[in-house]
């Protein structure tokens, strides 16, 4: 069995474990797990007409959200990108993506599941610089804990990808994923 295939086999898996917590997303997640079926490595932003991005949800001692300000699509967002070739997991391509984005050092922070807390179905606009065309990214959101006080010079910002950052309250998080963090870390 080639690479792809088990990547692919690997993501169907974190799909499936996923929509046992949240049968209701089955539906706008089936494109998805189709893709996933197909000999195109699922996790390759090169795969088309979609594919999965992780991003990171970091939560610090305050109950706050990191969220940054992304250069090209001028939004807040949790922190994440693209999976590389060398990230052994989804949840390590999330860490790194926190890492890269915001300064935040994977020994600050703890996972505190195995499974996406959220994955977000989002549409990403035509880039004729890069030459990519409108696509769909499945932003796997993974969440982590932040083990010690966010205070100045916690988070470095890469200026390249992101122009700025806040902390906001996971009360003020609109949709479902604002209550399912809360849930998270009520447990």
């Amino acid at each position: 069995m080639n690479e792809e295939y088990r990547l692919n086999d690997r993501v169907i898996s974190v799909v499936r474990d996923y929509l046992v917590a949240h049968p209701r997303e089955a539906e706008r997640l089936v494109p998805l797990l189709e893709l996933a079926t197909t000999a195109a490595p699922v996790t390759a932003r090169t795969t088309l007409p979609g594919h999965v991005t992780c991003g990171a949800i970091a939560v610090n001692t305050t109950f706050r959200v990191l969220q940054v300000r992304h250069r090209a699509l001028d939004r807040w967002l949790f922190p994440g990108g693209h999976v590389d070739d060398t990230d052994p997991t989804l949840v390590a391509a999330a860490l790194r993506e926190l890492a890269e984005e915001t300064g935040v050092l994977p020994s600050t922070v703890r996972p505190l599941r195995n499974i996406p807390v959220d994955i977000d179905v989002h549409s990403i606009p035509e880039n004729p610089e890069k030459g990519e065309p409108e696509h769909t990214h499945y932003d796997f959101r993974f969440i982590f804990q932040i083990l010690r006080s966010t205070g100045p010079g916690t988070v470095d910002l890469r200026h390249d990808e992101v122009t700025d950052h806040r902390w906001i309250p996971v009360s003020d998080l609109d949709g479902p994923t604002g209550a399912r963090i809360a849930t998270v870390l009520a447990s």
